[in-house]
């Protein structure tokens, strides 16, 4: 059940006074207007996510940015206008996504439940909302734990926020207006265990989670590389595993199962039904998680300007 109470997004800009974002306000859009990416500051304070193109107490700098086809972006505004008074009262959800590096360098990617209302049968990380009092880190170990059955939250492990993702729902506006829109926080979380050691703890929520798997580097970059929009793009598999290995969830059982590795190659479709595919948003995480890899774990430095 949605709570009543919800973490919201807040827009600062040029010292102007802080706004709560509206739902059909484009987010990445307020902070560079003609580009899909955008360097922000951002941080909690009070129960408001704060997004501002100024530093403040506790912010972080980093990228945000949106798909090209986002339907917020692309709202008519008679479009707009015709949204239910409800949907358009919402504002900007929040949302918190954990990026589980294991001490042997893979991360966790989950597939969700085929009866969800949003994005059905999706690879995504493990994560969801915050509620109220939380802070990032917190809000992203509860969901790890209610979704996997993974529980870090006495560990305080080493994190970081790796970027921000403007998301809606639906994704294209082909198959409806927006009735979900959320800024989702990637936070990346380091394990001092193997995917193994993980492996053996894991518990998946099967009304979440119906699958997960591991990926390594080499299949998040296969990953990343292709291209929404271009059907074949990144499909050239030549000298790469026909298959990826993942653990199907049916109730209380766990079972290997390997799966076309083209799965995670699909891109989302124009038009018609969605497909099982890794999301737009998740290979913006992977490739932001590539990113620090190469820098040695460090992330590369931002400037605060449009990109």
């Amino acid at each position: 059940m949605e709570s009543t109470k919800r973490i919201l997004v807040y827009l600062r800009k040029e010292n102007s006074l802080l706004q709560c974002a509206k739902f059909v306000q484009c987010i990445t859009g307020q902070f560079c207007a003609h580009q899909n990416k955008a360097v922000v500051n951002c941080g909690l304070d009070q129960n408001r996510f704060i997004i501002s193109d100024q530093q403040f107490s506790g912010s972080s700098s980093v990228q945000l940015q949106r798909p090209p086809f986002c339907p917020i972006k692309n709202l008519s505004l008679a479009q707009a206008a015709s949204l239910p008074e409800q949907i358009q009262s919402r504002g900007v959800d929040v949302g918190v996504a954990i990026l589980l590096q294991t001490a042997n360098k893979k991360v966790l990617l989950t597939r969700r439940n085929k009866s969800l209302n949003i994005f059905p049968n999706v690879w995504v990380p493990p994560g969801g909302h915050m509620e109220p009092g939380e802070q990032l880190l917190e809000a992203g170990l509860r969901e790890l734990w209610e979704e996997t059955g993974l529980n870090l939250k006495n560990e305080t492990p080493p994190w970081r926020i790796l970027g921000l993702w403007e998301s809606a729902f639906p994704p294209v506006l082909s198959r409806g207006l927006p009735t979900r829109h959320h800024i989702v926080t990637y936070v990346l979380v380091t394990s001092r265990e193997s995917h193994q050691e993980l492996q053996a703890k894991l518990h998946p929520d099967e009304r979440e989670v119906s699958a997960c798997t591991w990926l390594d580097p080499d299949m998040a970059d296969r990953i990343v590389r292709t291209q929404e929009g271009e059907e074949d793009s990144g499909k050239n598999l030549t000298g790469f595993p026909a298959s990826v290995q993942v653990t199907e969830v049916s109730g209380d059982s766990l079972y290997q199962k390997d799966v076309d590795v083209s799965i995670f190659l699909n891109t989302a479709p124009a038009e018609g039904e969605d497909v099982e595919r890794v999301s737009t948003g998740t290979k913006y995480a992977l490739k932001l998680w590539l990113e620090t890899l190469q820098t040695g774990g460090t992330a590369p430095p931002l400037r605060k300007e449009c990109v």
